[in-house]
């Protein structure tokens, strides 16, 4: 066995699961390529959500969770990696440069990660708080420093000013009718090529409960038990900003998610608190030492009688492609 070039199937499989990430309206916008032993992951700038994403920050974002997921999957695996970020600059869509090596020795909890991966959803219905009994888990903060971003526990006192980010958003978006459009695209159907579908999607009823939630149209999940949201938030912020920031935020996010998941808990990312500068701002004044707010996460027990539909993903062929190696090198 070739102790730096995996096997193609193995590549194939860890994509994949690279590929179950949360991404901005389930959008998926990443593109991997493998050649030569090394891994490239890129973004589709066609995926790009031009009204609610213009900077393409989410996007960027969105690919980090990705890569994260990747890194899990393959150290399960038996796989380590050696990843090159931003590789071609801070302006190019190559996001990640992948080398391996096969030396990982996974280790019970990287299993639980990976398990976590596969039924890991995000429930956008009112959350039961955490308690003494459903802990959230002292690693978040460790995991979120190892990419160099920042975690903040935000006390109950702050739901007032939360609710008013949200209400800002909401209502600076109102009758922005490419916004609005973008938003019913993407949400309350879905195709095999992504979205959120309705029964994805919380009531009315219980939509009204989460008064820090994006403004989603109503769906079909009214399995929700507790009728107001009682979860606890966290934000993920950097020092400095830029594509590679963001990049690291995303590896950050799918880890805080994963680690959660894996602790029996609840888990919804909230990005439209810091997708307009007012809102940013407001987020801004919770954080200790400032920074840039990038994204916000609501943790917590779900109380659902069942849990919400998994989003559909795209198949491998169309985010996942190979070029054979020239047999005269």
């Amino acid at each position: 066995m070739n102790n730096t070039i995996p096997d193609e199937n193995v590549v194939r499989i860890a994509v994949d699961l690279a590929c179950r990430a949360p991404s901005v309206h389930n959008s998926q916008p990443w593109q991997w390529r493998y050649a030569d032993g090394q891994l490239d992951l890129y973004t589709e700038r066609g995926r790009i959500l031009t009204s609610t994403d213009p900077s393409g920050r989410q996007l960027v974002v969105s690919c980090g969770a990705a890569l994260n997921h990747l890194q899990i999957a393959l150290i399960a695996l038996k796989w380590s990696t050696d990843i090159r970020r931003v590789p071609e600059g801070p302006h190019s869509g190559h996001l990640a440069s992948i080398r391996f090596r096969h030396d990982a020795r996974p280790q019970s909890h990287d299993f639980d990660l990976l398990a976590a991966i596969r039924h890991r959803h995000s429930d956008r219905r009112p959350f039961g708080p955490v308690s003494v009994q459903t802990p959230l888990p002292t690693t978040l903060a460790e995991v979120a420093r190892h990419q160099d971003v920042h975690l903040t526990v935000l006390g109950q006192g702050t739901r007032p000013t939360l609710a008013k980010a949200t209400e800002l958003t909401a209502a600076a978006r109102k009758y922005d009718s490419a916004y609005q459009a973008e938003l019913h695209w993407w949400a309350g159907h879905s195709t095999s090529s992504g979205g959120i579908p309705s029964n994805a999607l919380a009531s009315g009823d219980n939509r009204e409960g989460v008064a820090i939630g994006r403004r989603f149209p109503d769906g079909r999940d009214d399995n929700a038990t507790t009728k107001i949201d009682h979860s606890t938030v966290l934000v993920l912020s950097t020092d400095t900003e830029g594509r590679g920031e963001w990049l690291r935020v995303g590896e950050a996010l799918s880890a805080v998610l994963l680690e959660s998941t894996v602790a029996g808990l609840a888990t919804c990312p909230l990005t439209h608190m810091t997708e307009l500068n007012q809102g940013r701002e407001i987020i801004r004044e919770l954080l200790p030492d400032g920074g840039f707010p990038q994204a916000l996460v609501r943790v917590g027990v779900g109380e659902g009688k069942s849990p919400p539909r998994q989003t559909p993903r795209r198949p491998i062929e169309s985010v996942f492609s190979m070029a054979r190696r020239d047999p005269r090198r």
